[in-house]
Parts: structure tokens; C-alpha cells; sequence
């Protein structure tokens, strides 16, 4: 459904998003994490078309948004972070001119306005002035818009920041329906909704993926993190040549080299972490580094999120 190859989106000379690649695939509801700043919004400005890539490539549904970025919208639902609406408007009134936007013919614009208040239950709502709807309603509006036109994908941009406990909850459910009928990324800074809603989860920091992995993968915690004195010249390449270790990311540099370079090891399904922990504490005492820490990563979201997005750039 998406493919992201090495983008990059530079404001002048800041970097915003920094060489990031993935794959979506049709039907994954998945969660874009990351502090403010890190560049979850620019991403999904770019996988919107609302913003051009510097560099690098992206396909969804097959086409290159760079090339066919009209024909691409087309297929796409956007709710960006604070909702922009017309809050003069009725509901109805303001569905009925996204939809005009959205290019659907007056024909069938009546019976997609009353599927989408049906999907957000807006019945009760329709004839309501915006200004009058409580956040969690004026959301839903928000999402009511982004599903006029059927797309097979939807971005969510922080779609529950501000709202209750009881509309969280609500918005929850509302995406869980809508993952039925198109693929999802959600963009929010908020752990408990990934781990409630995501199938799979990246992280950005600083511009740059840090983390891309299913929940399922998570929570069977086939990753191990590992503190040593080699600099990531010398110890990617010895960590990856062992047959249990997957795959190899350098996470952080402490101060003062107190505990060294940082790297999380991504096991194979058939690896035991006991013995592979053997396996990389012997290929550190080969190599004559020294070891300050080897455990398994915690299968706890907050926890990962937090070591990859307190690490300093070095």
C-alpha cells in the first residue's frame, strides 16, 4: 500500500526528516511515535501531498505521489493535528462542502455524507453548528470529512488529543471500525494509544526512524540491549555477523563514556535469548571490548520509547 524510500524534507538548512524509509501494508493500523519536533507531522504532510520531498521517493497504491500527486490524494484521508473547520457551519453543511472538495458528483454526495455520520454516529449531531460541539464531536466531524470518499488510506494526525476519557475511548473503537476498509497511520504522542489501537509502531527522533516494529514483535521481546566500548564502526559489524542476530541499531552514545555505545540487537524468531546473550558476551570478550551492560529489552511501549527518545545526538 506505502512504500517510503530515503526521504529527507529540509526547511532551508534545517533537516526536518532524515533519510526515513518503510512499507504499509493494506489493512495495518500503524502508529507514528515520536516527542514534538521529531518529524512526525512532516512525514505526513509529504504522504499527503500538502508538502514537497527533498529527497527521496514515495508510492501508495502503486503511483508516485511526486508524479501523480492528484490521482493519489484521491485515495487518501486526512485529519490533520487541531482539526481545521468551519465552525459557522451546520455539520451537514460542512460534509456536504468537503465533499463537493473532495470531487464527489451531487448524485451520490447525500448518500456518502449519511455513511460517514453514520460511521462517527453524528446523526444526533447533523443539524448542530460546529462552534456548539464539544471536542470529542467536532473530531468526529474532522474524521467524518476524511471518510467522504471511501479512501484506502487514512492519517490521523493526534486524533485524540484533548478529548475525555470517554471520547478517547470512543475514537478508539471509531478507528479500530474504520481499519476494516483502509489502511491507517496514526500520528500521536501518546503510548497508550498505540499499544490499544497499532498493530505495528516507528518511532521517530530527530528526523530519523529509531524503531519500526510490530506490537506482536515487541512483546515477544526477541531483542537484546547491549553497552560496550566500541563505537559503532567496529561493533555493527560484529554484532551482525552472528547467525541469531537479525539485525543491528546503534542507539546512543552516554556522557562521559560511562556505559559506552548502546545498541539493540533484533533476534530471529527461533533465537533464545539466553544463549544468543552468551553468544554476544563471548563476542565481546574476542573482540577485547569491555561490557558494561547485556539484558533483553523491556516489552513495555513507554519504556522503549522513552530510552530511544532520551538518547543525545553524538
Amino acid at each position: 500500500m506505502i512504500k517510503v524510500d530515503a526521504l529527507s524534507r529540509m526547511y532551508g538548512h534545517l533537516t526536518a526528516v532524515d533519510n526515513v524509509s518503510f512499507e504499509i501494508g493494506a489493512g495495518e493500523i500503524v502508529g507514528l511515535l515520536g516527542h514534538n519536533g521529531a518529524g512526525k507531522t512532516t512525514i505526513m504532510k509529504v504522504l499527503t501531498g500538502y508538502l514537497e520531498p527533498t529527497e527521496g521517493t514515495i508510492l501508495i497504491d502503486g503511483r508516485d505521489i511526486g508524479r501523480e500527486r492528484e490521482a493519489v490524494q484521491q485515495v487518501i484521508g486526512y485529519l490533520p493535528e487541531n482539526d481545521p473547520l468551519y465552525t459557522e457551519m451546520t455539520v451537514i453543511d460542512y460534509l456536504d462542502y468537503a465533499a463537493a472538495l473532495h470531487g464527489i458528483v451531487p448524485g451520490e454526495r447525500l448518500q456518502r455524507i449519511q455513511d460517514a455520520i453514520h460511521k462517527t454516529a453524528l446523526a444526533a449531531k447533523a443539524g448542530d453548528i460546529i462552534a456548539t460541539l464539544s471536542r470529542g464531536y467536532r473530531q468526529r466531524v474532522g474524521v467524518a470529512q476524511a471518510i467522504l470518499h471511501n479512501p484506502k488510506l487514512l492519517i490521523l494526525d493526534e486524533p485524540t488529543n484533548g478529548l475525555d476519557p470517554t471520547q478517547v475511548q470512543q475514537m478508539r473503537d471509531l478507528i479500530r471500525s474504520l481499519a476494516k476498509h483502509a489502511t491507517v497511520i496514526l500520528s500521536t504522542h501518546i503510548l497508550h494509544e498505540v499499544q490499544a489501537i497499532c498493530d505495528r509502531v516507528i518511532i521517530i527522533r530527530n528526523g530519523r526512524k529509531a524503531l519500526d516494529a510490530t506490537m506482536q514483535e515487541l512483546r515477544a521481546g526477541k531483542r537484546l540491549l547491549v553497552s560496550v566500548d566500541a563505537a559503532p564502526e567496529q561493533a555493527l559489524a560484529h554484532f551482525n555477523a552472528l547467525s541469531a542476530v537479525q539485525s543491528v541499531a546503534h542507539l546512543s552514545t552516554q556522557d562521559a563514556g560511562y556505559c559506552g555505545y548502546r545498541y539493540v540487537l533484533e533476534l530471529g524468531n527461533q533465537s533464545e535469548l539466553s544463549e544468543t546473550a552468551a553468544m554476544v558476551a563471548a563476542q565481546v570478550i574476542s573482540a577485547g571490548w569491555k561490557l558494561y551492560a547485556l539484558q533483553p529489552e523491556s516489552h513495555d511501549l513507554e519504556t522503549i520509547f522513552d530510552e530511544i527518545s532520551s538518547n543525545k545526538k553524538h
